[in-house]
């Protein structure tokens, strides 16, 4: 019985590294050989249709070599050059940076954008499942091909940027994350507000353990020994009176290049008096400024950098007022029917540090007894702002601030904590802010008040 003419993609899927039906050998970086057809490599690639028709050595040879791509990367192109797309089997941890690199060099965009594609689903699966990802091991690939890394504007860098940065490192077993994609990373959200899940210790810490495996493991395994993470510190479980023998002039030469990007303003002084300055693998000046800074007037910085990521999680409601009822995992608010009383809801976690921070609430339904901003929770610190669902904002000068709320109405809370100010965009329109707005609640909850039929839906701005 035939089997061929029925499907396009299995038909040409039959002649994927077929000697059989090939007129030229591929020869790859790792000295493996594949097979294609020239016609056909050539019609879908600009790039090789120039190398395969252009007059030269390659027009008549049957040979081609690609001294820079390798063949786990060399066989997802001919099978997306064969048959149009690539199986989700096919890739995998081994071989997507490969292949998508090897897009890059043949120009294959639409390549490129599905290998995106399928790894930032794998990354939202492993997350959502609370399985490991391999975001670490993928950025380590990287960076080994890109020397540039941090500078680079890639699409895929930035998603595996932003994956490890929201994954806290004492999560990313040793050997998992390279101390050059470590290095990048940092260079990558030095001074920016971006997500970040690890508190200033636990980088310098991940940073300097892996900078002594450089020096050798002797090393390695004696300043795991010496570097308590934060929750042995906490609990008290570490013997600080055991000794170590480490080679510090080495470590402190191999973990130079990170010093510059780690903040030791957010270390705690007693961590930084008891633990990393008798290792004498960071500066005198570098700790003694930072326990100045901490002794000081100055405002205490956040022990993490950037935004903490908690924070881009933390936007799901958490019942406050008895008859409301949360639903789709915290993200919907609404008050239970013929409830007349406002209740109040707010965030599960609140804003303790200075920022600037924003959200969105989408009301889904109203009935006009809405009012949208942020609040706190203590008694002594009780202060509401609020937006109202007729357009009046409680601190605005001017009482009328914006139009009346209707179904669908999406109301963007613009918070600066550090100049004290707020507004509202409403239906893509940004309202004035309120200015210099006294007594900000020490935590600042997002938070809506409600009474039936409203309901109401938040998620965070990015």
């Amino acid at each position: 019985m035939a089997t061929r003419g029925y499907s396009l993609v299995q038909d040409f899927g039959s002649l994927i590294n077929n000697p059989k039906y090939s007129d030229i050998e591929i020869l790859c970086e790792d000295g493996k050989k594949l097979y294609g057809c020239r016609a056909i490599l050539a019609a879908r690639s600009d790039v090789l249709n120039g190398l395969l028709y252009n007059g030269m050595r390659e027009s008549y040879e049957n040979q081609i070599s690609f001294p820079t791509i390798n063949s786990v990367g060399m066989e997802i192109i001919l099978e997306y050059v064969y048959t149009g797309s690539v199986k989700e089997e096919s890739l995998n941890q081994n071989n997507i940076i490969e292949a998508y690199y090897a897009a890059d060099y043949f120009q294959l965009l639409d390549l490129q954008g599905i290998i995106i594609k399928m790894v930032q689903n794998f990354i939202e699966k492993d997350n959502k499942e609370n399985q490991k990802n391999f975001s670490p091991e993928l950025l380590s690939k990287v960076a080994e091909i890109i020397p540039s890394l941090a500078e680079n504007d890639d699409a895929l860098i930035k998603l595996l940027f932003e994956a490890v940065a929201t994954t806290p490192l004492n999560t990313i077993e040793f050997g998992r994350l390279s101390f050059s994609a470590l290095h990048h990373l940092l260079f990558h959200i030095h001074g920016k507000d971006k997500s970040f899940a690890t508190p200033e210790y636990e980088v310098l810490r991940y940073g300097a353990i892996l900078a002594a495996e450089k020096v050798n493991n002797n090393n390695y395994i004696a300043l795991i020994g010496c570097l308590p993470t934060l929750k042995q510190i906490e609990e008290e479980s570490v013997d600080m009176n055991k000794t170590f023998v480490i080679s510090c002039k080495n470590i402190s030469k191999e973990l130079k290049p990170l010093i510059k990007y780690i903040d030791f303003r957010r270390i705690e002084g007693q961590i930084l008096v008891e633990i990393i300055e008798p290792l004498k693998i960071i500066s005198e000046d570098i700790i003694i400024n930072a326990l100045r800074y901490i002794k000081s007037n100055n405002p205490d910085l956040y022990y993490i950098r950037g935004i903490p990521s908690c924070y881009k999680s933390a936007y799901v409601w958490d019942k406050c007022g008895s008859k409301l009822v949360i639903e789709d995992n915290g993200r919907v608010v609404r008050a239970q029917d013929d409830i007349n009383s406002f209740q109040a809801a707010t965030t599960k976690w609140g804003i303790e540090s200075e920022g600037i921070y924003e959200w969105n609430v989408i009301v889904e339904k109203t009935n006009d007894n809405i009012c949208i901003g942020f609040g706190g929770l203590s008694k002594s610190q009780e202060n509401k702002f609020m937006l109202r669902s007729d357009g009046i904002c409680n601190g605005s000068v001017n009482l009328s601030y914006c139009p009346s709320f209707k179904d669908g109405t999406k109301i963007t809370v613009h918070l600066d904590t550090n100049k004290g100010t707020y507004a509202f965009t409403v239906d893509g329109i940004k309202y004035p802010k309120v200015s210099n707005w006294r007594n900000f609640p020490d935590i600042i909850y997002p938070m809506v008040m409600l009474r039936s039929p409203c309901r109401l839906r938040i998620e965070e701005f990015w």
